[in-house]
């Protein structure tokens, strides 16, 4: 593995530009916005987690009424600019779009949805009025779409808000863990400003839970915690010569390609990505785009079970990226403490469980891959140590809620630290149930105290003294 400074500055830019671009003109919008039918019932609502309105976005843009089109996308997701590039629209929004069953293009809701919130986040809109403050103070854990959402749907209620973030940058996932050519940092970055816009939201940076805050002292200085601090662990392949040099982690890898100039990320010129989720495919579309000359990607099923989408997969294929099916990675070759070599076995898929999924069998067979780097992302696990340190009851790691609420008292959750690891757009949905939980919670201890205030002294002191004094 090399430092990667094989290509120029030219070609780096134009490897990691904007995957999916915008409208390049008005007319072009305006032409795609009167494509659609604006279904009674619209199937493209009920596939957005967020269930923004979609129709009537796309009918504001129509008559040219951007500034609106834009409030209705983030009165519903107010992480609408950043989830118009990532989000997986094929199995969404766009997937359920009628124009699917006529055999014809669906409307580009994603595209249609950058347009109007790109130019509300550039422009520095003020879309929402803050309501008066309430006097009541929550802390979030997690700058993240869960956490930053949970905070805007707070502070819009007049509720003061402090997100302690353990990283230097807010937006989380958005910031750290997607590739390059979806969001740019600075875009990001953009999103946090626009978000935390409406007042009443303070980020405290490089606070971690566990190092230098506790969730104790929380609950004393603040009426309710809410956690988002997602997922991080990157799942370990347990096998032999995980620990040579050139072995990295998805997570690390992404994570520095985003906090990083492109030419100081090395890269191995013979590259195996293990897994084929989202992330796996980043990891491996973006090392073919820093310079490797192969990435193959092995993953333990066929196609047919593959966690990313369609369209994620052809934008690694048409990078050049090659697909093992059936292998799954057994052993790490190596030679003077580096990589050299991953040995496969030869898989075969059984019976399908319960949940339809049909688990890779080994057949005894095994093949060798040269490589000089292995990217491994196979999953994520959830902080469990860190959950069970602060007594919360979880599931594997994964928090168990009930209405956003955890078994402490005032402390609430969501996004993927509950889910496991979903997608950008359902954390945002988890931030917005989380503030609701947490907004009925302060209402009913409001009115409890209103009705204890209420009580007269006397009687009071007689329900504290039933008996009376003989």
């Amino acid at each position: 593995m090399i430092l990667n400074n094989r290509l120029s500055a030219e070609e780096y830019e134009a490897n990691f530009s904007d995957i999916h671009p915008p409208f390049d003109k008005k007319e072009a919008a305006l032409v795609e916005a009167n494509r659609c039918l604006f279904c009674y019932d619209a199937p493209c609502i009920k596939q957005c987690p967020t269930s923004i309105n979609i129709p009537k976005f796309i009918k504001q843009i129509t008559t040219d009424n951007i500034k609106g089109s834009a409030h209705t996308i983030f009165d519903s997701n107010i992480f609408g600019g950043g989830c118009s590039r990532v989000c997986p629209v094929e199995k969404l929004c766009e997937g359920s779009c009628v124009y699917n069953l006529m055999h014809e293009d669906p409307i580009p809701i994603a595209k249609l949805q950058r347009y109007s919130t790109e130019k509300a986040i550039k422009e520095k809109w003020q879309l929402f009025n803050r309501k008066p403050s309430t006097g009541r103070r929550v802390a979030i854990i997690g700058a993240g779409p869960a956490g930053l959402s949970c905070a805007h749907g707070l502070s819009r209620e007049g509720i003061d808000v402090t997100v302690f973030e353990k990283e230097a940058k807010g937006g989380g996932l958005m910031t750290y863990g997607i590739a390059a050519y979806k969001v740019t940092p600075e875009f990001c970055q953009d999103e946090v400003d626009f978000v935390t816009s409406l007042g009443g939201i303070k980020i405290e940076y490089n606070k971690e839970l566990g190092k230098n805050i506790s969730l104790g002292e929380l609950k004393v200085q603040y009426d309710a915690v809410f956690l988002g601090i997602g997922v991080g662990l990157a799942r370990q392949l347990e096998i032999p010569g995980e620990d040579l040099e050139g072995v990295v982690d998805a997570i690390e890898f992404i994570y520095n390609l985003r906090s990083k100039t492109f030419n100081q990320i090395p890269v191995g010129d013979k590259v195996v990505v293990i897994g084929l989720g989202m992330t796996a495919i980043d990891a491996a579309t973006q090392a073919k785009r820093l310079g490797a000359k192969e990435v193959t990607i092995v993953y333990r099923r066929t196609q047919e079970e593959m966690p990313c989408t369609q369209v994620e997969l052809d934008i690694a294929m048409l990078d050049g990226c090659t697909i093992k099916w059936l292998a799954a990675p057994k052993e790490v070759i190596g030679e003077e403490g580096k990589v050299t070599a991953l040995v496969c076995s030869v898989m075969e898929l059984g019976i399908a469980d319960t949940s339809g999924r049909r688990a890779p069998a080994d057949t005894g067979k095994t093949f060798t891959l040269e490589v000089d780097m292995i990217i491994k992302a196979a999953g994520q696990t959830p902080f469990k140590q860190l959950v069970d340190q602060n007594d919360l009851q979880n599931a594997g790691g994964k928090l168990v809620v009930k209405n956003n609420a955890t078994n402490i008292d005032s402390v609430f959750a969501g996004g993927d630290c509950v889910n496991g690891g979903k997608e950008v757009v359902d954390a945002v949905q988890a931030g917005k149930d989380g503030a609701k939980a947490i907004l009925e919670y302060l209402a009913m201890a409001d009115s409890e105290v209103k009705m204890m205030n209420e009580i007269e002294p006397s009687a009071f002191n007689s329900f504290q003294n039933p008996v009376p004094n003989l």
